[in-house]
């Protein structure tokens, strides 16, 4: 039997997009990953390195719920 529920597509995304999706600074982002607190990068060649979408999306998702 055929499984069809389709998968997540995997995206990579570079520093910039890292920045403005979470609100962070690359200061920051790189702080927390020091501290295991922040998906690491994935290399993609010797110069570039990208977050996977999945990872900062889970991240985001353990992130405390902003008082209004």
């Amino acid at each position: 039997m055929t499984d069809h529920r389709e998968q997540p597509t995997l995206v990579f995304l570079r520093m910039h997009a890292v920045m403005k999706i979470t609100g962070l600074g690359r200061s920051t982002i790189y702080r927390l990953i020091a501290s295991k607190q922040f998906p690491s990068p994935v290399r993609l060649t010797s110069h570039a390195v990208a977050w996977r979408s999945t990872d900062i999306e889970a991240w985001s998702e353990t992130r405390p719920m902003a008082a209004h």
